[in-house]
């Protein structure tokens, strides 16, 4: 991974576990992980678990149709155990893989939809984001069938395959732009050949994505002894000193008050919250790649959702709409207009804001863990 940072590329797939994975990958590790991840490789998270009744491929371990719900959701609780391993944190996608089989086999279908369904809603209820992998004319093509359906759990993530060298992520056949719509959208679109960086040759295939991966930790050490604290500010309770030169890891970055020259609070892995002036990041005063911004993705619940420039019905708004299922990218929640059932707005990533009525976490009345107040 050294080697080919000489390389285009800035993200590897890594299979993370599943009654399917072609090999035990022992040197997939801890260490691995928290190494590449220092090297500013971002790692996409796949789990090759049960497979279709009609799979094309070749000894595969297959679902069946009286036990998929429950499968799917015992492979889910199984990757993120896999992942929790790896230090791959809550937030994180995990990418089911599903692959090839034969779309006309109407109970074949059924029974992929609800393996499928059970798998998002126990990666959802453990707090990480649900993807899929999905050639194109079989799994995916079904999961854009049943988009809207309230009988299916939505992924808030796609991938496709289709080997068209033709690396677009939109315009895809069988599935409507408006689908996975908002950074939700992956394409596999060569297949395996070898390529060579820094005198190494892997033999890989070719994607791109604008999906969420995951999410690790990034250890650096304080300056001298310092508070963490339950918020990011020095108004909320001190939970922890830390000791000058200790080491803290680091989830994502965020903004709060000001502590000498910088706005920037650092997450811990245990939820606490330190300021980065202290800490030995790389950036000063700003933010320090590739720790990433801190934010939960929640999908949103009413197609053409407005992005308005402050938290009210009365601030204008920003070109262009949010289709239904879009990942809304939360980064904090202020009161605001009411709408619906509740006065709460959400603020983005991108600095917009939509009310919480039509995003789909935990209250569409209050404020919503783990999310902080703007």
């Amino acid at each position: 991974m050294t080697a080919w940072q000489a390389s285009p590329y800035r993200a590897i797939g890594i299979y993370i576990g599943g009654v399917n994975r072609g090999c035990t990958q022992p040197q997939l590790t801890l260490s691995w992980v928290s190494s590449v991840s220092r090297l500013g490789w971002r790692l996409i998270p796949i789990y090759m678990g049960y497979q279709a009744p009609c799979t094309t491929r070749p000894n595969a371990v297959k679902m069946t149709a009286p036990s998929a719900a429950t499968q799917g959701t015992s492979q889910a609780a199984d990757a993120i155990a896999k992942a929790r391993a790896l230090g791959i944190l809550p937030g994180s996608a995990i990418y089911g893989d599903m692959e090839h089989y034969n779309a006309s086999d109407a109970t074949c279908r059924a029974t992929v939809l609800r393996y499928l369904s059970s798998w998002t809603k126990e990666i959802h209820r453990q707090g990480y984001i649900s993807a899929v992998y999905a050639h194109q004319d079989s799994g995916a093509k079904h999961l854009a069938e049943v988009y809207n359906s309230t009988a299916y759990a939505r992924p808030d993530a796609l991938w496709i395959a289709r080997w068209d060298l033709n690396s677009a992520l939109t315009g895809w056949p069988l599935i409507s732009n408006r689908f996975w719509a908002v950074g939700q959208r992956a394409k596999q679109y060569r297949g395996d050949h070898n390529e060579t960086y820094g005198g190494v040759t892997l033999n890989i295939d070719n994607d791109r994505f604008d999906a969420p991966v995951a999410s690790t930790w990034y250890t650096y050490t304080v300056r001298t002894t310092i508070y963490s604290y339950s918020g990011p500010s020095t108004a909320y309770p001190i939970r922890t000193t830390i000791p000058a030169n200790s080491g803290v890891r680091i989830v994502c970055q965020t903004y709060g008050p000001q502590i000498g020259s910088t706005t920037v609070w650092n997450k811990l892995i245990d939820g606490t919250y330190v300021t980065d002036y202290y800490v030995r990041t790389p950036n000063k005063p700003g933010y320090s790649p590739p720790i990433p911004g801190c934010s939960y993705p929640y999908q949103t619940t009413i197609d053409n959702l407005s992005r308005r420039r402050g938290p009210g019905t009365s601030y204008s708004t920003y070109p262009g709409l949010l289709p239904i299922g879009s990942l809304a990218w939360v980064t904090c929640q202020r009161a605001g207009t009411t709408v619906g059932t509740t006065a709460v707005w959400d603020r983005l990533t991108d600095g917009s804001w939509v009310t919480d009525y039509y995003v789909a976490n935990a209250s569409n009345t209050t404020y919503s863990a783990p999310i902080r107040r703007c």
